[in-house]
């Protein structure tokens, strides 16, 4: 080959080799991602599990065994009921296995996960891991064992947390679960079906689902089953982000559907537990319900947000500081309620003693109160009667008619009774109001966002209402108020 061909050739090398840098240049922003994406490949999950595997805990349970034996089951068919929230049935006496005395001792119970939440022997699970044991065995990865003292559980959250008697313990490092992202690569670590250590990895689904009063959940598709409960959940930086606590099934083994108890609530409440060993939460005594899309439009709230009150306990804080049956609380402390789910959370977090600043949306306007928190204790009151009309003919005007209304007077007897100012009872509903859910011995509190304190204010209210439009009409039924919306035929 000649000096000149070879030349021309290495030019030509060149100038393929800037077409194809160019062309690589030119290269649409999704399809480069994709290409990156390929070269990086999954994630290693291997130096997470050396710097977390040794913070994860073996819980297992012991308890008497007629204690345990007074369903007849064993103790992993007891576990499933227990885990994943189904009734356990009674099973005939003379059905169950018969046990020698010799047994009566402390027997296994369940098997569960934890992991180490500080140096000193501090372990966090879940609370309905521990529930009804006689004794706690804490074991480590080390294969070291530990008597656990049960330092406290809150079964609201399903958090507990126990104390091992030793110390230089490799303590997790908590995460900032505002920073979790949803498709975000997590690891759960724990005993599934007692299987020490097994290791498990998925994405974030969700986020804040919606499963409990109290807490809202971090979803994923991580593989969960009985015995991981109470484990980790851990992210990329190999940091604890929640705690594994239930699953979806309809079968009762993983169907790609986990729920994690996001750790900033988890670790709001082991430190109560750990100075008191309880929960403190705060309560305001109100009943609520959701606020709907129809109801919001036909009311001028605007959009469906807030927690509707259908209830309030006399005597409670929400009484005292005027809060009404049929009100929408919007705010709590500065703070939106977009969702009725975020009221009790934020009432619950909330210190008993505390003066809070709540909104309420009431009769078309939105009014300020103040409110002093209370201690959250059982509600065991009993549920009020419904209204039972008078032995009197009802009233059934023509513009009442049109909806499908006959009402009655209330009785003084009934507004005590029902601890009501005013209002009148159904009679019957038909057409239009039946449609809407109004039923016969309702208590009709308000129409259109105005007051109907008797039969005249109703009668005025409904013979000025446009027929032809939505109508909203704020009732009680027995101890609960709702908004029902009267729609007209077309």
């Amino acid at each position: 080959m000649s000096k000149f061909d070879g030349s021309m050739l290495r030019a030509l090398a060149m100038s393929g080799m800037v077409a194809a840098v160019a062309s690589v240049a030119v290269l649409p922003q999704g399809v480069a991602m994709a290409q990156s994406a390929v070269v990086r490949g999954l994630p290693d999950f291997t130096d997470l599990v050396d710097q977390v595997g040794p913070s994860v805990v073996n819980i297992r349970t012991r308890e008497k065994a007629s204690e345990r034996s007074a369903n007849g089951m064993d103790e992993e068919m007891l576990e499933f009921f227990r885990r994943f929230g189904v009734p356990i049935p009674n099973m005939p006496r003379q059905q169950r296995p018969q046990r020698p005395q010799q047994e009566e001792e402390a027997q296994p119970r369940g098997v569960g996960s934890g992991f180490i939440l500080t140096a000193d022997g501090f372990v966090m699970t879940n609370a309905h891991v521990i529930d009804g044991a006689d004794e706690v065995i804490v074991t480590l990865t080390d294969k070291r064992e530990f008597k656990a003292r049960v330092v406290g559980a809150d079964k609201r959250t399903d958090v507990a947390v126990v104390k091992i008697d030793a110390t230089g313990l490799p303590a997790v490092k908590v995460g900032d679960v505002s920073r979790l992202k949803v498709g975000e690569w997590v690891m759960a670590i724990g005993s599934p079906f007692g299987l020490e250590n097994s290791v498990t990895a998925g994405i974030v689904s969700a986020k804040a689902r919606d499963t409990g009063d109290y807490l809202p959940f971090i979803q994923t598709d991580v593989a969960i089953n009985p015995g991981n409960s109470g484990g980790p959940l851990i992210n990329m930086r190999g940091e604890v982000v929640g705690i594994n606590s239930q699953i979806y099934s309809r079968s009762g083994g993983f169907m790609g559907i986990s729920f994690a108890i996001p750790m900033d609530e988890a670790i709001r409440v082991s430190e109560q537990l750990r100075s008191s060993g309880r929960v403190t939460r705060g309560r305001i005594g109100v009943q609520i319900g959701n606020v709907s899309k129809d109801v919001a439009e036909t009311i001028g709230l605007g959009k469906a947000q807030g927690a509707l009150v259908t209830g309030v306990e006399s005597g409670s804080p929400a009484d005292k500081a005027g809060v009404e049956a049929g009100d929408i609380i919007t705010r709590f402390d500065g703070k939106p309620i977009e969702k009725v789910a975020d009221l009790p959370r934020l009432v619950g977090n909330t210190k008993p003693g505390t003066k809070s600043a709540i909104s309420v949306f009431r009769r078309g306007s939105s009014r300020d109160l103040s409110i002093t928190i209370a201690e959250i204790e059982p509600d065991n009151k009993p549920v009020a009667k419904a209204a039972e009309p008078k032995e009197e003919k009802p009233k059934a005007s023509a513009a009442a008619q049109q909806l499908g209304l006959s009402v009655l007077e209330l009785t003084d007897a009934q507004k005590k009774e029902l601890k009501l100012k005013g209002g009148v009872a159904v009679a019957s509903a038909t057409d239009a109001a039946a449609r809407a859910g109004l039923r016969e011995g309702d208590v009709i509190l308000s129409v259109a966002n105005t007051e109907v304190a008797s039969l005249k204010d109703f009668e005025a209210v409904v013979s000025k209402a446009d027929k032809s439009k939505p109508l909203s009409v704020l009732y009680r039924r027995g101890e609960w108020a709702q908004y029902a919306v009267i729609r007209p035929l077309r």
